[in-house]
């Protein structure tokens, strides 16, 4: 099936977008085989420099990888270590012994401002995935997940359960981690955020902003509200 990117997307994009999502649907898994570059020129009738530019560019992001005299592979996922670790709440929770659970509170597709479009590197008004999740520790809430995706990175986003799954456990299983940015600054609430959390409005918060790349694109953009005094962020160097 060929990529249904609109047709002012230069082909060689479009044909990395076919690649990718045939990877993120599943298709194809780590180590398949991908269709060769002959068999791409006659899927999408064009050079085969075209093509060898999309998966030469695909490489280089670590999405696919070449065996000499064998082939184009789906490459291993590879998860960069960073200072503050990507890592479930669900786990982080579960690892202190105590019980978490999470209540969804918002799931959309909507518009991207010019603020959410300059994240990912799209034009304001394209259409992205929306999620609001209160994640609790013993009933208490500990983390309000505010969370903006790329459809295009995890088009199944918005029919995900995520009272049995966290949208980390959803996003790490269909869009490898390449890269990832961080803030963290402490910040008082506003009243939308208090009232989710359960907290006074003197209340300070430990904001943990992140914006995570996969397969060459801005994947997921999220900001965490912790109540300051139930939360602690611990990483180390070396």
């Amino acid at each position: 099936m060929e990529s249904s990117a609109p047709a002012s997307t230069p082909i060689f994009q479009r044909i990395k977008d076919y690649l990718v999502g045939e990877i993120a649907t599943g298709r194809w898994k780590e180590g398949d085989l991908v269709p060769s570059e002959q068999a791409l020129v006659r899927q999408f009738g064009v050079s085969r420099m075209t093509v060898n530019r999309a998966v030469r560019e695909l490489t280089a992001e670590q999405v696919l990888t070449r065996r000499q005299g064998s082939g184009t592979y789906v490459a291993p996922r590879k998860y960069q270590a960073t200072l503050v670790e990507i890592r479930n709440i669900a786990d982080e929770v579960r690892a202190r012994g105590h019980r978490h659970a999470s209540r969804l509170h918002l799931l959309e597709q909507a518009a991207a401002t010019e603020a959410l479009a300059l994240q990912f590197g799209l034009a304001p008004g394209t259409p992205l995935f929306h999620s609001l999740i209160v994640h609790f520790e013993n009933e208490v809430p500990i983390q309000l997940e505010d969370r903006w995706v790329n459809p295009a990175c995890a088009p199944a986003y918005l029919e995900q359960d995520f009272a049995s799954i966290t949208p980390n456990e959803h996003l790490m299983a269909v869009a490898p981690l390449q890269d990832a940015s961080y803030s963290l600054e402490a910040l008082g609430a506003p009243r939308e955020v208090t009232d989710l959390l359960g907290i006074d409005g003197r209340t300070p918060c430990l904001v943990l902003k992140r914006r995570t790349t996969s397969q060459g694109r801005v994947a997921s953009v999220v900001t965490m509200w912790h109540p300051g005094h139930l939360i602690q962020f611990t990483g180390k160097v070396g």
